[in-house]
């Protein structure tokens, strides 16, 4: 009976971390949602002066894209300016930002010898930047023209530290629809009180409430907003501003899953307490969001390997207990024959080889989290 307490465990912690927790959290938010945030006052509009931050490595196939699409933003032409970071960039993407800063006086560039990471992209733009509000973002992903504006007005209201804008993400890929159901999930949180971390391609800030960034630090999207959320900030979702990108294919997407999930490793070590009630003000969110994520692929492992020693000394197993383990070896069985077809299977079949990729790289995250060997350049 141990195996099938186990197993059936297991199941339990994978079931509340991705079905349960989810519907738990939009309840929450219908029920209980937070209110009271100013987003728009009465009498002149809300217009601080803004910088707008972007790193930049190598990436001369998005700037025209990117710059182009900041230029066209909804917001007053002398209160904008657009600060562009090189981090040693070697492809020509200094060339072209210096032509666009040749044209327009609003858009500067900050040139870096050598490549140091996005930590140090951020501490020398937050160091040169002149705007009251900070909206920081990357390169790769064009902005909608409403995007600034609308990161702007939910910042009217004290009480918000971050507002994050709202990644679209295009293609069939099977990040594409995890990524769908990740955003339904913040989309609650921030309804509910507040989220857990923030779209690391494009939020806006105070340019007071930036700080000096760790220079190893892997997650500027958690670390930054995490710090205000222990003060009590909320951080807000602004569906309205939209960055537009292409979802990765699983290899691609592997990567970065192994860095985001080192850097959520880093981030508990580092700010141990987000782990603590009453310290962190969305601890719930954030122990079921986050850390019980961590623990899955344990889970996951601790279900197969439960399932198989229960069928394989049956003991005194009931037909009860023999019969659920072997409907959960059938669907383990039917799940890994899906993950392996991959997209060849069709969108489900291809979104269960996802789960899997993304379990794998919880695995690699926390080696190179103990080893040290995940690097902070992107």
């Amino acid at each position: 009976m141990v195996a099938v307490a186990v197993a059936l465990l297991s199941l339990a912690l994978l079931g509340y971390t991705y079905v349960g927790y989810p519907i738990l959290v939009a309840l929450l938010a219908k029920l209980f949602p937070q209110r009271g945030l100013e987003t728009a006052a009465a009498g002149a509009p809300y217009q601080p002066t803004v910088t707008v931050c972007v790193p930049v490595y190598n990436a001369s196939a998005y700037v025209a894209g990117k710059v182009d699409s900041l230029l066209a933003q909804d917001y007053p032409r002398d209160k904008i300016d657009f600060l562009f970071y090189s981090d040693g960039s070697t492809d020509g993407s200094v060339d072209l930002l210096g032509g666009y800063a040749h044209r327009d006086p609003r858009v500067k560039l900050i040139l870096g010898e050598r490549r140091l990471g996005k930590p140090a992209a951020l501490n020398r733009m937050r160091r040169e930047a002149t705007g009251d509000l900070l909206v920081l973002t990357d390169i790769r992903q064009p902005l909608c023209p409403a995007a600034v504006r609308s990161l702007v007005a939910a910042l009217e209201d004290p009480r918000v530290g971050c507002a994050s804008g709202n990644l679209v993400l295009s293609g069939a890929a099977g990040a594409g629809v995890y990524w769908r159901y990740e955003s339904w999930i913040r989309r609650s949180e921030a309804r509910f009180r507040s989220m857990v971390g923030i779209t690391g391609p494009l939020y806006a800030m105070r340019r007071a409430d930036l700080g000096e960034v760790p220079g190893d630090v892997i997650l500027d999207d958690m670390w930054v907003p995490m710090r205000l959320r222990r003060q009590g900030r909320t951080i807000l979702l602004v569906e309205a501003a939209e960055a537009y990108d292409e979802a990765f294919a699983d290899e691609r997407e592997f990567g970065r899953k192994v860095r985001t999930l080192a850097g959520n490793y880093q981030l508990f070590a580092r700010m141990p307490g987000l782990l603590v009630p009453f310290v962190n003000p969305s601890w719930f969110e954030t122990f079921s969001h986050k850390v019980m994520r961590l623990l899955c692929p344990w889970a996951i492992v601790a279900l197969v390997l439960a399932t198989a020693a229960g069928l394989c000394a049956p003991g005194d197993l009931g037909p009860g207990a023999l019969w659920t383990l072997r409907a959960l070896a059938a669907g383990q069985a039917l799940f890994a024959l899906m993950a392996l077809l991959g997209a060849r299977g069709g969108r489900l079949a291809g979104t269960a080889r996802t789960f899997v990729v993304l379990h794998v790289a919880a695995v690699v995250g926390l080696w190179r989290f103990l080893s040290g060997s995940q690097k902070v350049t992107w």
